[in-house]
């Protein structure tokens, strides 16, 4: 079917069910980042690829709403589709709401699918739209009636991670997070997020791209722990394992049924934006529902000391793929033939060298001069530039390996710079160093320290349009909660000590080039006074700066001195591991200014 045939197929179910207008989101029942192919539905009807990105249709009208970083791809993907691009003024937020109020009359209804629609998300339409008279029907995944060729769930298997990358077993952690439980007045902790899922259970597995969780959901109470999965995945050792720990095993699906049975006046834990509709829908009136982060979420985001020894082991295999890679790239650019494309694939080579790799951690950005002004640029066949020994490289990048999961970004400059590169990158260089090199007391949120990473290009008149840090799971998602620094004061839940974190200033002039530097850093502690308990950053990640992109004279004595102690740590920890041409190379690149 052509997507014209698709909206029109739509359009004819949406006729008979009597829906005057359809959403379809780029979500599936977990509300996940990355999804597994079956619940690319918004893809599938639409032809859009980006990640980020929702149709609605109505008998008339057709359109995808998607944000800055999409509209290029968007317009050639949409092309002769009969589906308009809507450019969305703010990203990530649900403007479409907004168009359906304005467009649609009373009485008139909305059909979504509520298993894939967050419950908050379906709590937000009603608030705006019950009020103009439009009613809503969450039953149907029309899509999916026509939708002849749809991709199986995955079969993959689920492995174990063992404990001692993970440091707690999976019974130590499930008492912690009974102790929190009951600490809180909670009966029932239901988990939906499946990076949530896998952490506790000490599982990974392999249903989505470059997350390594599985599809499930579970339920914690003080006497069960229930894990709602095929079975199928798990070979019979690991699943004699799991019901030896207390852990009982139900299909997928049961969810539902078991929501329905609990107890008169009990209280259930959940997150409604990370619960479908449909599930939330299961669990009884009769029921206390308490809407929280997760105890799951809350404690897997700060890293155990065995964690965080693995981790430090990760980036150095990370750093010495990156200086493979770098050298190579120097010693190749002048042959010619190198596309943003070749750059992913080839550090994906490097990295696959290294022992424990698992897969890279997201898609790779690599943009090269006026595309990595595009904050999330994916290259395509189509779009892809060939490298020249000219201009600015952005390149943002990550892996996952068994003891830790990397995000790196670094700009380089492939030719002679300009002064306005060369003044970009160092604010840029001068913000990362200043969030470096914070003290902080605790209960310090992310948003008290956003300023810190942009008060450099601040004092110049620029600022950039992306949050300057998010947390980083352990083999598990590169992007996770609850906490980020970033200017928005929702996102507030306190820095804590063992929180792996990105620090990543950039500065984007359109058209022209991209400047971005990502380190990962961890808390840990400072100092106690009087006054507290003051906590700092560590940076963990493990490669050089691009010397020739710094201006030395705006840097204060206290930059050149962390600078300074940085490479020189790096050449440190990556030398060992290093060949002595590689290691040559290397020493160029960390050496100290003064």
């Amino acid at each position: 079917m052509t997507i014209r045939e698709k909206i029109s197929a739509l359009r004819s179910l949406m006729q008979e069910k009597g829906f005057d207008a359809y959403i379809i989101p780029p979500t599936d029942p977990h509300q996940s980042e990355y999804i597994a192919d079956h619940w690319k539905t918004r893809v599938w009807i639409s032809g859009f690829t980006g990640s980020a990105g929702t149709v609605v249709v109505t008998h008339d009208f057709a359109g995808l709403w998607t944000d800055s970083r999409y509209f290029i791809q968007a317009e050639k993907e949409l092309e002769d589709t009969g589906i308009e691009l809507v450019k969305l003024k703010l990203a990530h937020s649900p403007e479409y709401i907004d168009w359906l109020g304005e467009n649609l009359q009373e009485g008139q209804t909305v059909g979504i699918d509520g298993k894939v629609f967050a419950q908050s998300l379906v709590e937000l339409l009603k608030k705006k739209l019950s009020p103009k008279g439009v009613k809503f029907n969450c039953a149907y995944d029309l899509p999916g009636q026509i939708w002849q060729d749809r991709p199986p769930l995955s079969p993959s298997d689920v492995v174990e991670h063992d404990v001692q990358y993970a440091g707690k077993s999976r019974s130590e952690k499930i008492a912690m997070v009974r102790t929190e439980m009951k600490d809180s007045s909670i009966d029932y902790q239901l988990l939906t997020s499946l990076d949530d899922i896998a952490w506790l259970f000490n599982l990974r597995g392999s249903d989505v791209d470059y997350n390594p969780v599985f599809t499930a959901y579970a339920i914690i109470s003080q006497n069960s722990a229930l894990l709602f999965m095929d079975e199928n995945k798990l070979a019979p050792s690991l699943k004699e394992k799991l019901v030896n720990d207390g852990i009982e095993i139900q299909p997928y699906q049961e969810i539902s049924q078991f929501l329905t049975s609990l107890p008169v006046d009990s209280s259930l834990s959940f997150t409604s934006g990370k619960t479908s509709h449909h599930i939330h829908l299961s669990i009884p009136a009769h029921c206390q529902k308490l809407d929280n982060i997760s105890i799951p979420a809350k404690l897997k985001s700060c890293k155990n000391e065995v964690e965080v020894k693995h981790i430090r082991k990760a980036l150095v295999k990370d750093g010495v793929a990156l200086v493979k890679f770098f050298r190579w790239l120097e010693d190749n650019i002048d042959k010619g033939g190198i596309t943003e494309i070749t750059l992913d694939e080839k550090l994906t080579e490097f990295r696959q060298q290294q022992p424990g790799f698992m897969g890279n951690s997201f898609s790779t950005i690599a943009g090269y001069k006026d595309h990595g002004a595009i904050i999330h640029y994916s290259a395509t066949p189509e779009t892809a530039y060939t490298i020249k020994p000219e201009g600015m490289l952005l390149l943002d990048s990550g892996g996952q390996y068994i003891d830790g999961t990397t995000d790196i970004t670094r700009t380089i400059c492939l030719g002679k710079p300009t002064d306005e590169q060369i003044l970009d990158y160092t604010l840029v260089l001068k913000g990362l160093i200043k969030l470096s090199m914070a003290y902080f007391p605790e209960g310090t949120k992310g948003y008290h320290l956003d300023a810190l990473a942009r008060f450099p290009l601040w004092q110049h008149g620029k600022n950039y349009g992306h949050g300057t840090g998010h947390g980083v799971g352990f083999f598990l998602n590169v992007h996770e909660g609850p906490q980020g620094i970033t200017p928005n004061p929702a996102v507030n839940f306190p820095l804590q000590e063992g929180m792996l974190q990105s620090n990543e200033p950039g500065f984007y002039p359109e058209g022209k080039y991209g400047v971005r530097l990502e380190n990962l850093i961890v808390v840990i502690p400072h100092i106690e006074t009087e006054y507290g308990r003051f906590l700092q950053f560590e940076t963990l990640t493990l490669f050089p700066m691009e010397m020739k992109l710094i201006d030395t004279d705006l840097l204060t004595p206290e930059e050149k001195g962390w600078l300074n102690r940085y490479h020189k740590k790096v050449f440190e920890n990556l030398s060992p591991k290093l060949s002595t041409e590689d290691n040559q190379w290397l020493l160029e690149k960390t050496k100290g200014i003064k």
